[in-house]
């Protein structure tokens, strides 16, 4: 066209001779590409699979393997691989077959890890296809859409030689439009433990079954006899209630050989709601009924019965609530009374086991969080009591030159024994397994490292510890105990206790050396409970203590409260900064508004008008049980003026019956007129300030002059006045002797009934003359 443009007779411009040239280059170019192509063909076709597309590749398809059985195959068995394939591209893909590679045995731990590590199809690495009549074909596979397959192959087929680990793959090969010729579009893989018979010596294997919840009682009990507990929620019914998370932990638990470690507040706690138990509502301020004690009775009893049934070295109680040792040890231990609470919290937990399992536990092991130690953990794990503390390997790292694993225990000096559990055993069912293939690949992975173990040095015994995350859900309780059922055959493994493990003879070659303080991880360092949280924790314990000694029952807030402050150091809050905080506020302010249920009512200002008073001040006791062991203090701040006792204060004791007031009575005297300042103040018997002090006047007034004469006045007409009727008196008996006595009949004198008797000779003389009966002078007094 460019060139029907051009005039006739002319040469072409620059421009058009640049688009001719580029016009030709486009039309030869699917020629050119025929050509390089069919000289290439086979070397193209050869890299094709590891060729990235866009529609095309290992990545095109998806493969899930949901289901191996069995997990650890024996000669006679036929092994079945069941799963699932999915188009994600946006071809058709055709001519599609799902088959079986089996790959090269692997030569150990770190080679299982690197295996597990890669995606995709890798040729030469991923083994050949099984091929034959075991694979599943499907003429198209469209996009989006999914297909099961399930494939079976006696394992006589697999054609496995020496005992060891396998790669095992499942492959997708197909077509598509883009590329027409068969390929690899889809790969996963895992592994398979191949141990054909029981071996000579085995591994023995400890797994710790954690039987651990996050804290749900508060500080709160009711104020009946049984103190009724009060939960921050239900929440623990759920996870007690068939399905619920420790309802799965128990059942599957008790199928398996492994070593139960429990946190004694999950059995308390368990414990109180098999009785009537009280729930906080939503906002705090009231409660309700509690309404799971079946589920609670059914949970508790099974696992009674589980640990009756076995010897006491298989349960383990860690401290009180499980309390985060690292947080203690790194921003606790400062802060007095830290240490104490943990002692008292390993006490208690021991106690709490025993009381409600009736079996006597192990409580000399220390856990911290992931087995991670440093020199200010260990110290803190020893003080409590504990002899064995459960590290990790990726914490307690064993040098390269070291080729297997060694056994668990480690001195690490002071009669401390290290119990190394193995990292990428431990680690294993971390993941989210609510999956089939994600827990399918992590049994296998799993049951690998578990063979690999003891093919490391088949004639040397070995002694490891598994010890998985404290909280595992109910989907990675099953698929741990998927991987222990494998291993119950015996064939290169074997149970053991911890407490066994613990006094294991230690391998000399393994690490002994407690990383230093900078090697802890930074990750689990930002989680701790900080520092003003062991601030709050001290404050709560001192308000304790001084509340408690003025109790008449102090058990009843000993113990409650007691295992509150335990729950505050629960390693159960770490990534919940928010809700730790609200727990620690909560204990406080529930202490606090006890407390103040004993407390000095207020006074009004009082006035003294005389020298001398009593002044009462009137101590309230709103608690269910009396107080005792108080002094009540009145103190003058002006004790010229005021003196309380003869002094400046004076204290009495006090003592108050539950729901009652008393009050209690002070002796004043006044100096001076005009108003003092009077404190009252309770006080402990250690003379620490109990509540608020109560602060009145106390208004003092004179006698005065007036009043005084007013009262002199009074008392002399009185003394007048019985003068005059004295005088009176004695004038009327004179008057009487004079005139003489009557004869009586028998001429002996007398006097008549009723008459004055004659005058005595003690009698005084009169000292006033006879009252005469003539008529008065002129301003002379008459007596009337």
């Amino acid at each position: 066209m460019a060139e029907a443009a051009d005039f006739p007779g002319t040469s072409p411009s620059p421009a058009r001779r640049w688009l001719r040239r580029t016009a030709a280059l486009l039309a030869g170019a699917p020629l050119l590409a025929g050509m390089l192509q069919l000289s290439a063909e086979p070397t193209a076709h050869a890299a094709a699979p590891s060729a990235p597309a866009d529609a095309t590749g290992s990545n095109t398809v998806d493969v899930s393997l949901n289901k191996l059985t069995p997990t650890a195959p024996t000669d006679g068995d036929t092994l079945t691989v069941s799963g699932t394939v999915t188009n994600e591209g946006k071809q058709t893909v055709t001519g599609a077959q799902v088959g079986l590679r089996l790959g090269p045995v692997l030569n150990g731990r770190s080679q299982i890890d690197s295996a597990a590590k890669r995606t995709g199809y890798r040729p030469g690495a991923d083994g050949t296809e099984v091929g034959g009549k075991y694979v599943k074909k499907f003429s198209k596979l469209a996009p989006g859409i999914r297909q099961d397959f399930s494939i079976s192959v006696p394992v006589k087929a697999l054609d496995l030689g020496a005992d060891g680990v396998y790669q095992l793959g499942v492959s997708l090969t197909g077509r598509t439009a883009a590329q027409p010729w068969s390929q690899v579009l889809g790969f996963e893989r895992t592994f398979l433990p191949w141990q054909s018979g029981a071996t000579g010596t085995k591994t023995k294997t400890t797994y710790l079954w954690p039987l651990i919840s996050t804290s749900h009682l508060t500080a709160e009990t009711g104020s009946d006899e049984q103190q009724t507990p009060v939960f921050t929620d239900d929440d623990l019914g759920k996870e007690l209630a068939p399905g619920g998370r420790l309802e799965q932990m128990l059942s599957l638990g008790r199928q398996l050989d492994v070593t139960w470690v429990i946190d004694p507040d999950l059995l308390a706690s368990v414990d109180h709601m098999t009785r009537s138990y009280r729930v906080q509502t939503a906002d705090g301020k009231s409660t309700t009924a509690g309404k799971n004690q079946a589920v609670a009775k059914d949970w508790l009893n099974k696992l009674e019965q589980t640990v009756k049934a076995e010897k006491d070295k298989k349960v383990v109680a860690l401290p009180f609530a499980d309390p985060d040792l690292a947080s203690l040890a790194h921003n606790g231990r400062t802060f007095t009374g830290s240490l104490s609470q943990l002692k008292d919290a390993t006490d208690a937990g021991a106690l709490a086991v025993e009381s409600i399992l009736h079996v006597k536990p192990q409580s000399d092991f220390a856990w911290p969080v992931n087995g991670a130690l440093d020199p200010s953990i260990v110290d803190v794990s020893t003080s409590a009591g504990a002899h064995s503390v459960i590290a990790r390997s990726d914490s307690l790292r064993d040098g390269s030159a070291l080729p297997y694993t060694p056994n668990a225990a480690r001195p690490i000096g002071g009669g401390t024994t290290a119990v190394v559990a193995d990292a990428r055993l431990s680690t294993a069912f971390q993941g989210d397994m609510t999956g089939a293939e994600s827990s399918t690949l992590a049994v296998q992975e799993f049951l690998a490292q578990s063979l690999m173990v003891t093919l490391q040095d088949p004639d040397k015994q070995r002694s490891i510890v598994v010890a998985p995350q404290r909280m595992p859900s109910a989907s990675q309780a099953q698929s741990m105990a998927k991987a222990l059922t494998a291993l119950s055959d015996e064939r290169w493994s074997q149970p053991q206790d911890l407490s066994a493990a613990a006094k294991a003879k230690p391998d000399p070659a393994a690490t002994t050396q407690v990383p230093s303080a900078r090697s802890y991880p930074a990750s689990l360092r930002k989680q701790e409970l900080p520092k003003s949280a062991f601030k709050s924790i001290q404050n709560t314990q001192n308000k304790l203590k001084r509340f408690q000694t003025i109790l008449s029952e102090p058990d009843r807030v000993i113990t409650p409260f007691g295992r509150a402050i335990d729950r505050e150091m629960s390693t159960s809050w770490r990534g919940r900064p928010a809700e730790a905080a609200t727990f620690r506020q909560g204990v406080e302010h529930y202490l606090t508004t006890l407390v103040e249920q004993v407390a000095l009512i207020k006074k009004s200002d009082a006035k003294l008008s005389g020298r001398s008073a009593t002044i009462p001040v009137t101590v309230q006791n709103n608690l269910v049980q009396g107080v005792d062991h108080m002094v009540l203090r009145l103190t003058s701040e002006n004790p010229t003026r005021l003196k309380i006792g003869g002094k400046a204060y004076y204290e009495q004791p006090v003592k108050v019956a539950g729901g009652h007031a008393q009050s209690v009575k002070f002796t004043t005297t006044a100096n001076a007129n005009g108003p003092v300042p009077v404190y009252a103040q309770l006080y402990t018997e250690d003379g620490q300030p109990y509540g608020e002090a109560v602060q009145f006047d106390v208004n003092v007034t004179e006698i005065t002059l007036t009043v005084m004469l007013v009262i002199a006045g009074g008392v002399l007409l009185l003394v007048l006045a019985g003068f005059r009727m004295y005088t009176q008196r004695k004038r009327a008996a004179r008057q009487q002797a004079e005139e003489g006595p009557e004869d009586g009949p028998d001429g002996e004198s007398g006097t008549e009934p009723g008459e004055d008797d004659p005058e005595q000779p003690s009698d005084p003389t009169p000292d006033t003359a006879p009252e005469s009966t003539d008529p008065s002078d002129t301003g002379e007094r008459v007596d009337r």
